[in-house]
């Protein structure tokens, strides 16, 4: 079984408009899904309606929620803005196999690469390639 990292912006897009595409990684039976609180918290502080946090809260019922990972070592040759840190530390301590992200900017440079264990991909490629 695959364990899939969810960044905060998959949340945010997963839960913005009711039948989103991105609401296929929730049905996959493969998948186990996980996230951390980081993760939803920026989700949730940057939903701008009560029916868009709902959805959320119901994403994330059905998602493992694990704790931040201060103490994981990004390897060396891996440069990301701060507030990305924490979400690939939680993403290598969580064991995840990948982290989809949508944040082309800041993760862009290491799309379709392994770090710490870790496959990088946008969601839509993760889905076109399985």
């Amino acid at each position: 079984m695959l364990r899939v990292f969810l960044d905060a912006n998959v949340l945010f897009s997963a839960a913005y408009r009711e039948g989103a595409g991105l609401l296929a990684l929730w049905e996959r039976p493969d998948v186990q899904l996980v996230t951390s609180g980081y993760a939803v918290e920026e989700a949730r502080r940057n939903l701008d309606t009560a029916d868009r946090r709902s959805r959320l809260e119901t994403l994330i019922a059905a998602i493992r929620i694990e704790s931040e990972a201060p103490h994981v070592p990004l390897p060396r040759r891996v440069r990301l803005p701060e507030k990305d840190v924490p979400i690939l530390r939680a993403a290598m301590a969580a064991g995840a196999t990948h982290l989809l992200t949508g944040d082309l900017r800041d993760f862009g440079h290491l799309l379709g690469r392994r770090v710490g264990g870790v496959k990088i991909q946008t969601p839509g490629n993760f889905l076109r390639s399985r």
